[in-house]
């Protein structure tokens, strides 16, 4: 018996070490796990992701565009107001078929107005997303669509017909009146705000 009382006091050294570096294990694993949901968190915020790095590029995407145009101030407040900047510099290819301020002047009185109110953020996104083709189409891929009588699958959802008048071309009932070629696809500038149909 006497024999059997040092390994026993071992065993139990031996468990009892063990057990202590599980916990000290396991309590890192639990610190550290916070810190991981905190920056997952983070990066789902409206002001996190690409369109926020600063840089600088000779070919800048659709997003730096906007900004840098005159012309688009209101798109670019609407972009802001809705909180889907990520999506006009997403590496795409994309299509943006851009309304300029006069586009946007031509809609009922108050109604750019009513849709930056925070509580119609949701309603703003539908309408822009309605303006985002995830696809490259430059100006000989829309009358490739044309010719072939097919419509033009939006980020919004919906289909947005794309037909030519003359040497125009008219994608949902707005004519392109520029294209400018930009690092993740093309810009349409146009000259209406593609309204979504639902």
């Amino acid at each position: 018996m006497m024999k059997k009382l040092p390994f026993l006091i071992t065993s139990i050294l031996l468990l009892s070490a063990t057990v202590l570096i599980g916990c000290k294990d396991n309590k890192t694993d639990e610190a550290e796990t916070p810190a991981t949901t905190t920056e997952a968190e983070d990066n789902l915020g409206s002001n996190k992701g690409q369109a926020f790095i600063e840089g600088d590029s000779e070919n800048p995407n659709a997003l730096r565009l906007a900004i840098d145009s005159e012309d688009h101030t209101t798109l670019v407040a609407a972009v802001q107001a809705a909180g889907v900047e990520n999506a006009l510099v997403n590496v795409g290819p994309l299509t943006v078929f851009a309304p300029t301020n006069a586009a946007f002047d031509k809609l009922p009185d108050g109604t750019v107005e009513d849709l930056l109110k925070p509580e119609n953020k949701s309603k703003l996104a539908y309408i822009l997303k309605n303006h985002v083709a995830p696809s490259n189409y430059p100006i000989d891929m829309l009358e490739k669509n044309i010719e072939k009588g097919r419509s033009l699958y939006m980020a919004s959802g919906e289909n947005v017909a794309v037909s030519k008048e003359g040497e125009d071309i008219i994608v949902g009932g707005a004519k392109i009146v520029s294209t400018v070629k930009v690092s993740n696809g093309w810009v349409h500038i146009v000259e209406d705000v593609i309204l979504p149909k639902e």
